[in-house]
């Protein structure tokens, strides 16, 4: 997809199948499924008093040689200690992402050390992480003031609430999991989504927001899914995932429009249109199409590999749980047909799951048998067994609590 005088970043793209086809390439990668990830992000508060709005100053000060450019213009943006770097969302949350691993317990251990290193950081400035997926205590507030955060705000704003809630009050927890062989991948895509309610009401933890009782047990599913719909909704599992994925990015609408100062993308332009020449003198390069798919937030997003983001942030190690489940759960075809069967009760029940959590009987049902399937295999990810032990234990507490409060 190159041409003589440019690179394939720069080059412009030619047409919407042009654009669907790249799309459908680099987003599903094939290949033995071999490699994990976890990114963990967190809100961030003052310890004396989590009301309190953050300032960015404060936040700079805290992270030093890790901040991000985004928030330190020039910085280093020098890695953790494990090799984790440190992103800063809008609204002044921090994540950390390291390196895919083909070992679990080398990814849980890195992660735990990358994590502590932060949480370090965090506190010798007074400043805690959150152990919520939404800002339980405050509104929503930008603090970064890069002109991707300012076009996406200005897009989302005109859309509703949620948009700036997403933005600037939400934390999540993300698994990242290889797509796998080409005749697997549209079985692990419908895997990965058939679990989703069960697990959004497993790990729910985001009912309050700015003070108030919100009725969701995941607000934060809420947030995300009331941000730009339908394109951050769950979508259709019907056909293959690659081409579903590619049609659905041409009919996102475009949010950061990268021209001049100001990057407000035209009111009512998709990247579709954009790539089939709605604006007459401005085509779209491929550098513009990746960055278009960076703008997209579904429930699990594919980038080569599939991004599972429709996890509540966790208190403390409380991410080891979900992250020993999800990869259990996946770890061989064999269990992934138990999977969809375990699932199969809540599939499609986000909505229900995100409002009522475990109380709701299918997603409870559903939530059950997951986590028997996922105790049973949990040894598949190489944890020892201390781990396994500690992570089936508390994920049958939290389904039996919510048993016994049914029963009561």
């Amino acid at each position: 997809m190159t041409s003589s005088g440019g690179s394939p970043a720069t080059t412009p793209i030619g047409s919407r199948a042009e654009a669907e086809g790249y799309v459908a390439m680099v987003c599903f990668k094939h290949g033995p499924p071999r490699l994990y990830g976890v990114e963990l992000e967190w809100t961030v508060h003052h310890a004396e008093d989590p009301h309190r709005p953050l300032d960015a100053g404060h936040l700079r000060k805290a992270l030093g040689v890790h901040a991000p450019p985004t928030l330190v213009r020039g910085s280093p943006q020098l890695p953790l200690g494990r090799g984790a770097l440190v992103t800063v969302e809008p609204g002044g949350q921090v994540e950390i992402s390291g390196p895919a691993s083909d070992s679990i317990p080398q990814l849980i251990d890195d992660t735990a050390a990358d994590a502590a290193e932060l949480t370090s950081l965090l506190l010798d400035a007074d400043l805690v992480p959150g152990d919520h997926g939404l800002d339980p205590f405050r509104t929503p507030r930008r603090i970064l003031t890069v002109p991707r955060y300012a076009a996406m705000e200005h897009a989302f704003q005109r859309l509703g609430p949620h948009g700036p809630r997403m933005m600037c009050s939400t934390a999540g927890l993300q698994v990242c999991l290889d797509a796998g062989e080409t005749d697997q991948t549209a079985q692990r895509w419908r895997a990965l989504h058939d679990l989703g309610p069960a697990l959004v009401a497993l790990f729910a933890n985001s009912r309050r927001r700015a003070g108030a009782d919100t009725g969701w047990a995941s607000a934060r599913t809420e947030a995300t899914f009331g941000t730009c719909a339908p394109f951050t909704e769950p979508p259709p599992l019907d056909g293959d995932p690659a081409a579903a994925w590619a049609r659905t990015a041409m009919e996102a609408p475009v949010l950061c429009f990268r021209r001049g100062d100001s990057w407000d993308a035209p009111d009512g332009l998709t990247f579709g249109a954009w790539a089939d020449g709605q604006l007459p003198g401005d085509r779209p390069t491929y550098d513009d199409l990746d960055y278009h798919l960076s703008t997209l937030f579904p429930p699990v997003r594919p980038r080569g590999y599939l991004e599972v983001r429709y996890l509540d942030a966790q208190s403390g190690d409380g991410w080891i749980a979900p992250t020993l489940l999800l990869t259990a759960l996946m770890s061989d075809p064999a269990v992934i047909d138990r999977v969809l069967a375990a699932a199969e009760p809540a599939a499609g029940r986000w909505f229900p799951a995100a409002r009522e959590g475990l109380e709701d009987k299918l997603v409870l049902q559903a939530a059950r048998d997951v986590v028997d399937l996922g105790t049973e295999v949990l040894t598949r990810t190489g944890a020892d067994h201390e781990l396994t032990d500690a992570v089936a234990t508390r994920l049958h507490r939290i389904v039996d609590d919510t048993q016994g409060r049914r029963a009561s």
